[in-house]
C-alpha cells in the first residue's frame, strides 16, 4: 500500500495545479488566450530546458551504450498499440473526424507533458532512459500523428516535406545540443546551468496548469455523458499498461525498460488533440472530453498501475 499512496500523493499532487488552471479561468484571472501563452512557453522553454539539462547531465558513452533496447522495445510497442487504436477508435464511433481524434488519443498518452512530471517524481534515476524511451513516440507524432490525425483535411494527406518540417522544434534542437555538450564535456557557465535547471523545473506545474486551462473551456456535460470517451480513456489508462504488465516479462523485457513502457503507456490521454486543432478552427469538444475524464481516472489508475509493478 506504501506504493500506492505515494503514487496517489504525487499524482493528487499534480493534478491539483490542473484544478488551479481549471479555477483560474472559470474566475476569469487568466485572458481567453492564456492556453495559448502557456503552451507557448512550454513548447517552447520549459520543456527544452528540461530536455537539454538532461542530455547534458546525462548523454556520456556509458550511458548510451544500451540505448539502442529503449527505442527498439518503444517503437515495437508504437506498432503494435497504433493498429489496435485504430480499429477500437472505428468500433466505438463513425464519425471520421471523431476516429483520428481517438486514433490519436489511444496511440500517444500525455507521456510528454505529464509522463515526464510523473517520471521525474516517481522514477527520477531513470528519467534520462525514459526521454531516450519515448524518442520514437515523437518521431511517429511528428511524421504521421500530427500532420495526418490532428492537422490534415478529411482525404487529405500531407507531403513528406511537411511532415519533415515538423522535427525543427525547439524540443529536438534543445535534445541535440544537449547530446553535443553531454557527450564532448564541454564546460557550460553555471549561471547558463542554473538558468536551464531552474526553466526546466517550471515544466511540470505549467503543464497541469495549461491542462486546466485548455479543459475549462468546454462543456463537462458532453465530456460525462459521451460513452465513447469512457471506452477509449479505459482502453488508454488500464487495457494497454496491463497488457504490457503481463506480457512484457514473457519477452524478457524488465528493469528500466519496464518501468519506461509501463510510465508511457499508462499516462492520460494527450492534449494535442486540443491545442492542435483548435489552431486550425477543429472542433475539440471530444478532446477536451478525452482529457478531463481521463485525466480524473489516471488520479486512481496511475497509482494502481504502478503498485501492480
Amino acid at each position: 500500500m506504501s506504493v500506492f499512496t505515494t503514487t496517489l500523493n504525487q499524482i493528487s499532487f499534480l493534478f491539483g495545479f490542473i484544478i488551479i488552471g481549471f479555477i483560474l479561468v472559470k474566475l476569469k484571472v487568466l485572458p481567453e488566450n492564456a492556453s495559448v501563452v502557456l503552451s507557448k512557453l512550454e513548447n517552447t522553454v520549459f520543456i527544452p530546458a528540461l530536455v537539454m539539462g538532461t542530455f547534458i547531465e546525462n548523454f556520456t558513452v556509458d550511458r548510451i551504450t544500451s540505448a539502442w533496447k529503449l527505442l527498439t522495445i518503444s517503437f515495437v510497442i508504437a506498432i503494435i498499440v497504433i493498429p489496435v487504436a485504430i480499429v477500437i477508435s472505428k468500433l466505438v464511433t463513425k464519425d471520421k473526424y471523431i476516429q483520428k481524434i481517438y486514433t490519436y488519443g489511444l496511440s500517444f498518452s500525455n507521456f510528454g507533458f505529464m509522463g515526464n512530471a510523473v517520471v521525474m517524481s516517481m522514477f527520477p534515476d531513470i528519467f534520462f532512459e525514459y526521454l531516450i524511451f519515448t524518442l520514437p513516440l515523437w518521431i511517429i507524432i511528428y511524421l504521421w500523428g500530427v500532420p495526418r490525425l490532428l492537422i490534415a483535411q478529411l482525404g487529405e494527406k500531407p507531403t513528406f516535406k511537411e511532415s519533415l518540417k515538423a522535427f525543427v522544434n525547439p524540443m529536438f534542437v534543445a535534445m541535440i545540443i544537449g547530446m553535443i555538450i553531454g557527450l564532448v564535456n564541454i564546460p557550460v557557465p553555471e549561471w547558463i546551468r542554473s538558468l536551464i535547471d531552474t526553466s526546466g523545473s517550471c515544466m511540470s506545474p505549467v503543464a497541469m496548469i495549461l491542462t486546466g486551462v485548455v479543459v475549462s473551456s468546454n462543456s463537462l456535460k458532453k465530456a460525462f455523458t459521451n460513452v465513447s470517451i469512457y471506452i477509449v480513456s479505459i482502453v488508454r489508462l488500464v487495457v494497454f499498461p496491463l497488457m504490457f504488465i503481463f506480457v512484457a516479462p514473457l519477452c524478457g523485457i524488465s528493469g528500466t525498460i519496464f518501468i519506461c513502457g509501463v510510465c508511457s503507456l499508462s499516462m492520460p490521454l494527450g492534449l494535442n488533440t486540443i491545442v492542435i486543432p483548435s489552431a486550425y478552427g477543429k472542433d475539440t469538444s471530444v478532446a477536451a472530453g478525452m482529457a478531463v475524464i481521463s485525466h480524473l481516472f489516471a488520479v486512481l489508475t496511475i497509482p494502481v498501475i504502478f503498485s501492480l509493478i
